[in-house]
């Protein structure tokens, strides 16, 4: 199926719609039945079967259904929040005695995540390379995590040959693509057993919602939805689930734009004397470039740059003299953003992750490109002032 026609149209001209323009918003808490015997029928069934909102209901199903779609998977859950569907994707994987291999740098709450995990006997090892994973893998490992491009950083991780490597070794791999969307990355089409996202970014695309999904095999999402989505309790909201219906209409459209202006912002900054290197893997200059071209296909928006310094003072300096770009978390947003983990970030993962100092991330809206690469270039100008 193409790609525009699922964000815009797949199950919108369904009787159940009722030829609304916007697909229905399903308030109610709970459905009924007719007999004691299709309520305990529904009850085993909860994932396909319309009972409690804590299970699903048609406008989360709705928005499911395209997401599973987009990234070529079998079944898709939403959850109320990103984390939501991290944990619980984990977790579902997991037992006491288990161990997790981490592969590059990833999302800093899923590494507390990890590290949470640790009370309930499951262990975890962070990894650079499939060199060094050769060297930390265990009879217990089951899982192998990670994200590309990778968080902060945004080295590009060469999905095919990750995938390879971890099926001959009997690992189950789980990828976060939040980064590229599932318009521009389909990790499931080069290995990948379960994909996880953010839905509060680039979905959601507003910044006036909270959101993930798992996305992969029945095998693997359907027991995870009928016990750790159901017993942990991030269920997605419906009204949530519309506003992830309404993002995806125009996610074709907004990832073009902010990749035309994430590219513009970041080739300024590659030549900026006060900037010591970009991390965009759409640079011709990025190491991974050459295989980001071949495994996606297209580039959003977000970065980071390195500063040319090691004084959080000056990181602080930078940022602060900014006027277009909001001081803030998260990313995907028609606002431009910024943050620097070395002034938000706890410091033992900002030390795991190899994060120095002088990086800054940068979420680039949909304002002009002109604008934001003039108030860039000032900040630059006055950060030794």
């Amino acid at each position: 199926m193409d790609d525009e026609w699922i964000c815009g149209r797949l199950g919108e001209d369904e009787p159940w719609v009722l030829g609304a323009v916007n697909p229905p918003v399903f308030e109610n808490s709970l459905f009924t039945f007719e007999t004691a015997e299709e309520l305990g029928a529904a009850v085993k069934d909860e994932d396909e079967r319309y009972v409690y909102w804590r299970g699903t209901n048609p406008t989360v199903d709705l928005a499911q259904r395209k997401l599973a779609a987009l990234e070529r998977g079998e079944r898709a859950k939403c959850f109320g929040s990103g984390m939501g569907a991290i944990s619980a994707t984990i977790s579902s994987l997991v037992s006491a005695g288990d161990h997790v291999l981490v592969l590059g740098a990833v999302y800093g709450p899923t590494t507390q995540f990890l590290r949470y995990l640790e009370k309930f006997g499951v262990s975890h090892t962070h990894v650079d390379d499939l060199a060094a994973g050769d060297s930390a893998i265990r009879p217990s490992t089951r899982i192998l995590y990670f994200e590309s491009p990778s968080y902060m950083a945004y080295q590009i991780v060469d999905i095919t040959e990750v995938t390879a490597w971890a099926r001959e070794r009997g690992l189950l791999t789980v990828m976060d693509n939040t980064w590229s969307t599932p318009l521009f990355q389909k990790p499931l089409t080069m290995g990948v057993d379960l994909v996880v996202h953010s839905l509060s970014k680039y979905v959601g695309g507003h910044s006036d919602l909270v959101g993930g999904v798992v996305v992969g095999p029945s095998r693997l999402v359907r027991p995870l939805a009928l016990q750790e989505y159901q017993l942990y309790g991030a269920a997605m909201s419906p009204h949530d689930a519309a506003k992830v219906i309404k993002g995806l209409r125009t996610l074709p459209v907004r990832m073009a734009a902010h990749q035309e202006r994430g590219l513009a912002v970041a080739a300024f900054l590659e030549g900026h004397p006060a900037v010591r290197e970009v991390n965009h893997p759409g640079l011709p200059s990025h190491p991974g470039h050459a295989v980001a071209l071949r495994q996606m296909s297209g580039f959003s928006s977000l970065f980071s740059l390195v500063l040319d310094t090691e004084s959080r003072e000056q990181v602080g300096r930078f940022i602060n003299q900014l006027r277009h770009f909001r001081i803030g978390v998260s990313w995907g947003g028609f606002e431009s953003l910024v943050n620097a983990p070395a002034l938000t970030t706890e410091e033992s993962v900002r030390v795991t992750m190899g994060i120095p100092v002088g990086l800054v991330r940068l979420s680039v809206g949909l304002e002009p490109a002109d604008t934001l690469i003039k108030d860039l270039g000032l900040a630059l100008e006055g950060m030794s002032a």
